[in-house]
Protein backbone atom coordinates (compact mmCIF):
# COMPACT_ATOMS: atom_id res chain seq x y z
CA UNK A 1 0.00 0.00 0.00
CA UNK A 2 1.37 3.41 -0.93
CA UNK A 3 1.11 5.67 2.11
CA UNK A 4 1.34 8.85 0.01
CA UNK A 5 -2.14 8.25 -1.46
CA UNK A 6 -5.62 8.31 -0.01
CA UNK A 7 -6.91 4.82 0.75
CA UNK A 8 -10.09 4.16 -1.21
CA UNK A 9 -12.76 1.92 0.28
CA UNK A 10 -14.81 0.12 -2.37
CA UNK A 11 -17.39 -0.42 0.31
CA UNK A 12 -17.33 -0.01 4.06
CA UNK A 13 -17.97 -3.46 5.49
CA UNK A 14 -20.09 -3.76 8.66
CA UNK A 15 -17.19 -5.54 10.40
CA UNK A 16 -14.39 -3.20 9.33
CA UNK A 17 -11.59 -3.40 11.93
CA UNK A 18 -11.25 -0.02 13.65
CA UNK A 19 -8.66 0.78 16.31
CA UNK A 20 -10.01 3.45 18.68
CA UNK A 21 -7.42 5.35 20.75
CA UNK A 22 -7.81 7.52 23.83
CA UNK A 23 -5.63 8.54 26.77
CA UNK A 24 -6.14 8.14 30.50
CA UNK A 25 -6.17 10.74 33.23
CA UNK A 26 -2.96 12.52 34.24
CA UNK A 27 -1.79 15.56 36.16
CA UNK A 28 -1.33 18.41 33.64
CA UNK A 29 2.06 20.08 33.33
CA UNK A 30 3.86 17.40 35.34
CA UNK A 31 6.70 15.12 34.38
CA UNK A 32 5.75 11.55 33.72
CA UNK A 33 3.74 9.29 31.46
CA UNK A 34 0.10 8.80 30.59
CA UNK A 35 -1.66 5.69 29.33
CA UNK A 36 -2.92 5.48 25.77
CA UNK A 37 -5.36 2.61 25.23
CA UNK A 38 -6.34 1.16 21.89
CA UNK A 39 -9.37 -1.04 21.38
CA UNK A 40 -9.99 -3.09 18.25
CA UNK A 41 -13.62 -3.11 17.14
CA UNK A 42 -15.33 -4.84 14.27
CA UNK A 43 -17.52 -1.98 13.12
CA UNK A 44 -19.19 -0.63 16.22
CA UNK A 45 -20.41 -3.93 17.65
CA UNK A 46 -17.70 -6.43 18.59
CA UNK A 47 -14.63 -5.85 20.72
CA UNK A 48 -11.74 -7.93 19.40
CA UNK A 49 -8.74 -6.77 21.40
CA UNK A 50 -7.05 -4.22 23.65
CA UNK A 51 -3.57 -2.73 23.52
CA UNK A 52 -1.72 -0.11 25.53
CA UNK A 53 1.27 2.18 25.41
CA UNK A 54 2.54 5.21 27.34
CA UNK A 55 3.34 8.69 26.10
CA UNK A 56 5.13 11.56 27.81
CA UNK A 57 2.94 14.24 29.37
CA UNK A 58 3.30 17.39 27.22
CA UNK A 59 5.98 15.50 25.28
CA UNK A 60 6.72 14.93 21.61
CA UNK A 61 6.54 11.13 21.36
CA UNK A 62 2.82 10.42 20.83
CA UNK A 63 3.05 9.86 17.07
CA UNK A 64 6.01 7.50 17.39
CA UNK A 65 4.66 5.60 20.39
CA UNK A 66 1.22 5.06 18.87
CA UNK A 67 2.74 4.02 15.54
CA UNK A 68 4.98 1.45 17.23
CA UNK A 69 2.09 0.07 19.28
CA UNK A 70 -0.02 -0.34 16.16
CA UNK A 71 2.57 -1.90 13.86
CA UNK A 72 3.86 -4.28 16.54
CA UNK A 73 0.37 -5.44 17.49
CA UNK A 74 -0.84 -8.92 16.51
CA UNK A 75 -3.98 -7.16 15.23
CA UNK A 76 -2.07 -4.97 12.76
CA UNK A 77 -2.74 -7.00 9.61
CA UNK A 78 -6.50 -6.94 10.26
CA UNK A 79 -6.79 -3.22 11.00
CA UNK A 80 -8.26 -0.93 8.35
CA UNK A 81 -8.48 2.46 10.07
CA UNK A 82 -7.23 4.30 13.16
CA UNK A 83 -9.66 6.49 15.08
CA UNK A 84 -8.22 8.99 17.56
CA UNK A 85 -9.92 11.02 20.25
CA UNK A 86 -8.57 14.32 18.91
CA UNK A 87 -4.96 15.01 17.98
CA UNK A 88 -3.59 15.84 21.45
CA UNK A 89 -2.77 13.19 24.03
CA UNK A 90 -1.37 13.56 27.54
CA UNK A 91 -1.80 17.31 27.50
CA UNK A 92 -0.15 18.78 24.41
CA UNK A 93 1.64 15.73 23.07
CA UNK A 94 0.38 16.31 19.53
CA UNK A 95 -0.14 13.43 17.12
CA UNK A 96 0.86 14.25 13.55
CA UNK A 97 -1.92 12.29 11.86
CA UNK A 98 -0.31 12.48 8.41
CA UNK A 99 2.93 11.07 9.76
CA UNK A 100 0.94 8.40 11.60
CA UNK A 101 -0.76 7.44 8.34
CA UNK A 102 2.57 7.26 6.53
CA UNK A 103 4.22 5.13 9.22
CA UNK A 104 1.34 2.66 9.59
CA UNK A 105 -0.24 2.77 6.09
CA UNK A 106 -3.59 2.99 7.89
CA UNK A 107 -6.03 5.87 7.35
CA UNK A 108 -6.52 8.11 10.38
CA UNK A 109 -9.69 9.80 11.62
CA UNK A 110 -9.27 12.22 14.55
CA UNK A 111 -12.63 12.96 16.11
CA UNK A 112 -13.92 15.37 18.78
CA UNK A 113 -17.31 16.31 20.16
CA UNK A 114 -16.62 20.03 19.74
CA UNK A 115 -14.92 22.02 17.00
CA UNK A 116 -11.27 22.65 17.83
CA UNK A 117 -10.30 26.15 18.93
CA UNK A 118 -7.09 26.41 16.91
CA UNK A 119 -6.28 29.88 18.15
CA UNK A 120 -6.65 28.69 21.73
CA UNK A 121 -4.37 25.75 21.00
CA UNK A 122 -1.79 28.05 19.43
CA UNK A 123 -1.79 30.29 22.52
CA UNK A 124 -1.44 27.29 24.84
CA UNK A 125 1.54 26.00 22.87
CA UNK A 126 3.39 29.27 23.53
CA UNK A 127 4.01 28.02 27.07
CA UNK A 128 5.70 24.80 25.94
CA UNK A 129 9.12 24.00 24.47
CA UNK A 130 9.34 23.04 20.80
CA UNK A 131 6.14 24.97 20.12
CA UNK A 132 6.96 25.31 16.42
CA UNK A 133 7.19 21.52 16.06
CA UNK A 134 3.89 21.05 17.90
CA UNK A 135 2.14 23.72 15.84
CA UNK A 136 3.28 22.12 12.59
CA UNK A 137 1.66 18.87 13.73
CA UNK A 138 -1.55 20.73 14.54
CA UNK A 139 -1.55 22.38 11.11
CA UNK A 140 -0.73 19.07 9.43
CA UNK A 141 -4.08 17.69 10.60
CA UNK A 142 -5.78 19.96 8.07
CA UNK A 143 -9.38 21.12 7.86
CA UNK A 144 -12.03 20.27 10.43
CA UNK A 145 -15.21 18.71 9.03
CA UNK A 146 -18.57 18.45 10.74
CA UNK A 147 -20.19 15.02 10.56
CA UNK A 148 -23.88 14.55 11.28
CA UNK A 149 -24.20 11.10 12.84
CA UNK A 150 -28.00 10.86 12.77
CA UNK A 151 -31.09 13.00 13.21
CA UNK A 152 -31.51 14.39 16.70
CA UNK A 153 -27.88 13.74 17.72
CA UNK A 154 -25.23 16.43 18.07
CA UNK A 155 -22.66 16.41 15.24
CA UNK A 156 -19.04 15.44 15.73
CA UNK A 157 -15.96 17.01 14.18
CA UNK A 158 -13.24 15.15 12.31
CA UNK A 159 -9.84 15.65 10.75
CA UNK A 160 -8.51 13.01 8.40
CA UNK A 161 -5.32 11.66 6.88
CA UNK A 162 -5.19 9.03 4.16
CA UNK A 163 -8.97 8.79 3.75
CA UNK A 164 -11.61 10.85 1.98
CA UNK A 165 -14.08 12.77 4.12
CA UNK A 166 -16.90 10.77 2.49
CA UNK A 167 -15.41 7.45 3.59
CA UNK A 168 -14.59 8.91 7.02
CA UNK A 169 -18.22 9.95 7.46
CA UNK A 170 -19.39 6.45 6.58
CA UNK A 171 -16.99 4.83 9.05
CA UNK A 172 -17.97 7.22 11.84
CA UNK A 173 -21.69 6.63 11.30
CA UNK A 174 -21.22 2.86 11.10
CA UNK A 175 -19.37 2.80 14.43
CA UNK A 176 -21.90 4.95 16.34
CA UNK A 177 -24.04 2.02 17.45
CA UNK A 178 -24.91 2.86 21.07
CA UNK A 179 -24.64 6.65 21.18
CA UNK A 180 -23.76 9.64 19.07
CA UNK A 181 -20.07 8.84 19.49
CA UNK A 182 -18.09 5.99 17.88
CA UNK A 183 -18.06 2.85 19.99
CA UNK A 184 -14.28 2.25 19.58
CA UNK A 185 -13.56 5.66 21.13
CA UNK A 186 -16.21 5.35 23.82
CA UNK A 187 -14.82 2.02 25.02
CA UNK A 188 -11.18 3.16 24.74
CA UNK A 189 -12.06 6.12 26.96
CA UNK A 190 -13.77 3.90 29.54
CA UNK A 191 -10.80 1.52 29.76
CA UNK A 192 -8.17 4.27 29.85
CA UNK A 193 -10.10 6.14 32.55
CA UNK A 194 -10.51 2.98 34.61
CA UNK A 195 -6.79 2.23 34.48
CA UNK A 196 -5.98 5.73 35.65
CA UNK A 197 -8.46 5.64 38.54
CA UNK A 198 -7.23 2.26 39.72
CA UNK A 199 -3.56 3.15 39.34
CA UNK A 200 -3.29 -0.11 37.41
CA UNK A 201 -0.84 -0.83 34.58
CA UNK A 202 -1.42 -3.42 31.91
CA UNK A 203 1.53 -5.01 30.22
CA UNK A 204 2.08 -3.55 26.77
CA UNK A 205 -0.04 -5.42 24.18
CA UNK A 206 -1.79 -7.51 26.87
Amino acid sequence: MCASKVVRFRGIKPEIRILGLDDGAFLPHTAGKADVVGVVFRGGRWLDGVMRTEVTIDGLDATERISSMVTESPHYEQLRVLMLSGITFAGFNVVDIRELFESTSLPVIALTRERSDLEGVRRALENLPDRAVRWRSVQSAGDVFQVKVRSGVAPVYVQVAGVSIGDAEGIVRLSCTRSGFPEPLRVAHLIASSLSKAGFRLSVQE
